[in-house]
């Protein structure tokens, strides 16, 4: 039987792997490509702490699943560590035969082992009894006790050695393991300069340069660098109330730190009778052993020191403020009149601050409304928020304390929030509420409503991911979505079947609708008018879904995907002969869910937060809007038009999914779509309407 989807963490090692090849790319500056090695570093940390070790849980019989055995979870987690293997050649290549290189013709030289030259050893040896020896502590493994708690995620080194004193047929090895001093000495130590040329060096690489001064007495064999990577999911029981989730939130969080080892990554010239130990001293499952460099967690290279200070780094758009808002101060205003669009980061993510302002100091606003699922820490939003319940708004906030790894961040916002006096809603039973909607509720003096103000953006409210992740969020004054949105915070404080006229709710209107919207494309082919449907998201996976979409391409319907992460959709086979698929990894991680549907020239677009995971339909609340306006509609179909033309970042999803560039031919302009879709904007934004007062 054919095969009809890729599987899923397979499919997502493909789009990591599409990230490497960014530090590949000689056209970037040097430290955006050493930026991007941290980034695939730190992906690949946390798919193992997440989905390989769910795998190694079915696979162990520790947990069950309904879409996994035993022996799927064991041959899957074996297909991953052998793409992760792979991926791993081509990391080395690409850091030892591209970015060194590139660093030394740059008068940088990054010492790969404890061998330096001449004139930095006495440096070395000073700077290692002052800065470094106080805060070593080795402590001795042995098979025959229990030897110490090997912390997740940071790097030891483990040192093989013979007391001196022994004759060479009686000594017998001894071994220790010392944890860097992380939080003492950087990882990375800028050496003298010497002429022309600027040094760095790894800490670990200072250590073993000076391993005779940590053991006087003894002969050093070995030394190499170790690291574990601990289970970090935290499964809620599903049946818990609130106050249940809240304590199991808090006591699981402290526990993430201790989690069962999902991975045992080692330097892979360690000699095998040196594994071996390490493997019986630690009781280390031998499914858990995954080789790596000599030099470990290479997500730490985005703090690499730039001493030269003629390496510039990249120049990235700017975020702009529009035009229309900076001539008169009131959003409320202009959006009472006309919608409005925002695409972050290219637009300033303070006009939504500003719009919360205004909130705060309007006399009519009553009531403000927001979900929380990922806020930045000492958040602008949060403290926003608080200003309005001081200033005698009503407050609701709902907060999502399941959040993967804002959990605690989450907490203490919702701890600050409820102090200032503001209702705090926290999760809901067996649900994750992913929705990033606000709303603003006003009425007159007499108590009178007046028009209301909603906001669905594809983002969270965080200013900080604001300037790195590429979003859509749209204002409104329609009074059909402003009710619809005020009925999906009444859906989260509890009312039972909610009525949803335009807004699309996961769990309630949103796979109906969809399941019409194809329909009506695949009419149209079948009638031999244009079927048109482009979908960008970041993840494609639910299988429901992906069979409408074959459906749509078996009928005519032609379709574009543009999917940054898993697609588990297979392209170009006899049944999706039609479909195409483009990954876009560039300078901003594409983060917007934005969905068209061509109608036969009478377009529908739509934006919002879900992607088509089955857990995204099925498992929790997401909000999208239909996009109304005309202009608005213009823009975001311009904005999946200049993606799909790109020639420099995107590449195709193929059928056995590899990242296949696309070539431009000669009369295509390389069009870069990041920068390309900001010049857009930019004349845009001269030409937009001014407020209308």
């Amino acid at each position: 039987m054919e095969e009809r989807y890729f599987k899923r963490d397979i499919s997502w090692l493909s789009f990591n792997y599409r990230v490497l090849l960014e530090a590949d790319d000689a056209s970037l500056p040097l430290y955006e490509r050493i930026n991007f090695i941290s980034i695939y570093s730190s992906n690949l940390e946390e798919f193992y702490k997440i989905r390989v070790a769910d795998h190694k849980a079915v696979a162990a019989g520790v947990t069950q699943n309904d879409e996994e055995s035993v022996q799927s979870a064991m041959a899957l987690v074996e297909d991953i560590n052998d793409e992760v293997n792979r991926q791993l050649e081509e990391r080395i290549r690409i850091y030892e035969q591209g970015i060194l290189p590139e660093l030394r013709r740059q008068h940088i030289i990054f010492y790969q082992s404890p061998h330096v030259e001449p004139f930095h050893r006495e440096f070395l040896r000073r700077f290692f009894r002052e800065e470094i020896f106080p805060y070593l502590s080795p402590v001795p493994v042995s098979k025959d006790k229990v030897v110490s708690f090997l912390r997740d995620n940071r790097l030891y080194l483990a040192v093989r050695l013979y007391p001196k004193h022994e004759s060479e047929y009686q000594r017998h090895p001894e071994y220790f393991v010392m944890k860097l001093p992380y939080s003492k000495v950087p990882r990375f130590i800028e050496l003298p300069r010497e002429g022309k040329n600027f040094y760095l060096m790894f800490i670990e690489d200072i250590i073993k340069a000076n391993l005779d001064v940590i053991f006087p007495g003894y002969e050093v064999d070995s030394c190499y660098c170790i690291k574990i990577s601990r289970d970090a999911d935290i499964l809620i029981d599903d049946n818990a109330n609130t106050n249940q989730i809240i304590e199991q939130v808090k006591t699981k969080v402290k526990k993430r730190k201790i989690g069962a080892v999902c991975r045992f990554v080692y330097d892979r010239t360690m000699p095998q009778d040196f594994l071996n130990f390490l493997v019986d001293a630690y009781q280390i499952d031998r499914n858990e052993l995954v080789p790596g460099d000599k030099h470990l967690n290479m997500e730490d290279l985005r703090h690499l020191p730039n001493p030269n200070q003629m390496l510039r780094p990249l120049r990235k758009p700017q975020p702009m403020k529009l035009t229309c808002l900076d001539e008169r101060e009131s959003i409320f205003s202009y959006v009472e009149r006309r919608d409005l669009l925002l695409c972050y980061p290219y637009h300033s993510f303070e006009h939504f601050i500003h719009f919360l302002y205004e909130a705060v100091h309007d006399p009519t606003v009553r009531e403000m409304m927001v979900t929380q699922y990922r806020v930045a820490e000492n958040s602008a939003v949060i403290h926003t928020l608080i200003a309005a319940a001081q200033n005698g708004k009503k407050g609701t906030v709902f907060v999502e304390l399941k959040a993967r790894f804002d959990e605690e961040n989450n907490l203490a916002t919702a701890e600050m929030m409820k102090a200032a006096g503001i209702q705090v809603i926290f999760s809901i039973p067996k649900l994750k509420v992913h929705a990033k909607v606000a709303l603003v509720l006003r009425r007159d003096a007499n108590g009178h409503k007046l028009p209301g103000y909603a906001y669905i953006s594809t983002g969270n409210f965080n200013e900080k991911t604001a300037t790195l992740y590429a979003d859509c969020g749209l204002f409104t004054c329609n009074p059909v979505l402003v009710n619809d949105l005020h009925n999906l915070f009444r859906t989260l404080r509890g009312k039972q079947n909610p009525v949803f006229h335009r807004l699309l709710v996961a769990r309630f209107n949103l796979i109906p609708e969809l399941n019409k919207l194809i329909d009506r494309e695949i009419q149209l082919a079948r009638s031999g008018k244009e079927g048109r449907i482009i979908l960008k998201m970041n993840a494609l996976q639910d299988p429901t879904m992906i069979e409408r979409l074959y459906e749509a391409s078996q009928a005519g319907v032609q379709i574009d995907l543009i999917v940054r992460g898993i697609c588990c959709l297979i392209p170009g086979r006899e049944f999706s002969r039609n479909i195409r698929v483009t990954r876009i990894v560039d300078t901003f991680l594409e983060h917007a869910r934005i969905w068209y549907f061509g109608g036969g020239g009478r377009p529908k677009l739509f934006l919002g937060s879900p992607d088509w995971m089955r857990r995204n339909l099925y498992r929790r609340i997401e909000a999208v809007t239909p996009v109304l306006d005309r202009t608005l509609q213009r823009q975001l179909i311009d904005m999946l038009h200049i993606q799909l033309a790109d020639r420099r970042k995107a590449c195709w999803v193929d059928d056995r999914l590899c990242n296949v560039w696309k070539s431009p031919s000669p009369q295509q302009e390389q069009v870069r779509a990041q920068y390309a879709f900001y010049d857009y904007l930019k004349e845009q934004n001269d030409h937009l309407p001014s407020c209308p007062f």
